[in-house]
């Protein structure tokens, strides 16, 4: 894959390849010791591939295990890069609702709310889903401006990464669950002094080969 550098910030947006507790039902937030699964591996060594002669400068993640592992599958095609951990790409804080199960929350109004207009939505002892994405546009625009025309991978969560491309592309809160953002998924934004371009979404050219090898349930 040819990678055309333009006189622009470019940033990668990864969400971290697949892990097994979403199996377990239930929400996973920030719970701890959440690792990629052998099929996440996988795909996380396919993206490092895919992205092994990309001309990146650095490389930052979410705080938690599943994203630092993704991290670390693209560092080791670019060893000389040291992987940042930051925050402001981390998770939503679903407070109260960490770890509940999601059958259970989906009686609740507040589910409903979440769904159908996230922008007025507040996890209890949690984040607003609105500041969410304010703290996520927020890092990606400090973290464009550290590092003028050259590109940075960024590897983050679905939601997260959905909440900054409804931004760049001007869409309200209320929609961006219309987006899709798979797991270890390029999605490419381009910022400088101009208006913001959206060069690609939900890129998921480099697994193929594992889907083609999956056999059928």
């Amino acid at each position: 894959m040819a990678f055309f550098q333009p006189p622009m910030t470019q940033i990668l947006l990864i969400r971290h390849a697949v892990n097994d507790f979403v199996k377990t039902g239930k929400l996973a937030g920030w719970t701890s010791e959440v690792h990629l699964n052998a099929e996440g591996v996988a795909q996380a060594e396919a993206l490092g591939k895919r992205l092994a002669e990309a001309p990146i400068k650095q490389i930052y993640a979410s705080p938690l295990e599943r994203t630092m592992e993704t991290a670390q599958a693209i560092q080791a095609h670019h060893p000389t890069i040291t992987i940042c951990v930051e925050r402001g790409i981390g998770e939503v804080d679903y407070g109260d609702w960490q770890g509940k199960a999601i059958s259970a929350l989906q009686g609740r109004k507040m589910w409903q709310l979440v769904q159908e207009t996230p922008s007025r939505a507040a996890f209890p002892n949690g984040e607003a889903m609105r500041d969410v994405q304010d703290r996520a546009v927020n890092t990606i625009e400090r973290l464009t401006a550290a590092h003028p025309r050259e590109m940075i991978a960024v590897v983050s969560h679905a939601d997260v990464i959905k909440m900054v491309l409804a931004h760049y592309l001007g869409m309200h809160l209320d929609v961006f669950q219309r987006l899709v953002v798979a797991p270890a998924s390029i999605s490419t934004l381009s910022l400088g002094f101009g208006r913001p371009y959206i060069a690609g979404m939900n890129d998921t050219a480099h697994l193929l080969h594992l889907e083609k090898g999956r056999k059928p349930a």
